[in-house]
């Protein structure tokens, strides 16, 4: 990564229709732009879902990017995460290789990240964490001296810190 780019999570309200996250994402993909984290589901209303993409770039690229995604005709609001305004989430699984030897390690570990362990074969133990991208990624750091056998990330999903709404905010209340 360019020392300039940081990484950005946007939050994108869309009308739950099939194809809107593909319009999103080829967006994406015409303009050159990578993503690095993608959630998406439903919000509190079904007519509507919520994609959550962090992307890495200076700021006039995340700017241009707003603007871009925020024209495409199912999109509500588009709205830029901060780090300390926002509560930013992953969940994470992973299978690390164990030996008889080194099992009580693994657990000893998971424990102080509060992961969950989810699966104990003789060779293997599959772990489920929720936290911070800091977080999940000293966990797995952690690990990685055991031997990751096999991981799946959902990617960042994050709210704002507060009681106002995704929804409520309007588009001039981003520019600020």
């Amino acid at each position: 990564m360019n020392t300039k780019e940081k990484r950005y999570t946007l939050a994108i309200l869309v009308n739950n229709h099939p194809g809107v996250l593909m319009r999103v994402v080829s967006l994406f993909s015409r303009r050159g732009y990578n993503i690095d984290s993608l959630s998406v589901g439903e919000t509190e209303n079904e007519e509507f879902s919520r994609i959550t993409i962090v992307v890495s770039g200076d700021r006039p690229v995340v700017e241009q990017i707003k603007k871009q995604v925020g024209k495409l005709y199912d999109v509500k609001r588009v709205y830029e995460m901060a780090g300390e305004k926002s509560l930013q989430r992953e969940l994470v699984m992973v299978k690390v290789s164990t030996r008889h030897d080194d099992r009580s390690q693994v657990i000893e570990l998971a424990e102080i990240f509060k992961a969950k362990i989810n699966d104990v074969t003789t060779s293997t133990i599959t772990l489920e964490m929720t936290g911070s991208l800091d977080k999940i990624q000293s966990f797995l750091d952690l690990m990685a001296p055991f031997g990751i056998v096999e991981m799946a990330r959902t990617g960042i999903t994050a709210l704002e810190r507060g009681a106002r709404a995704l929804s409520s905010i309007s588009f001039s209340e981003d520019e600020e």
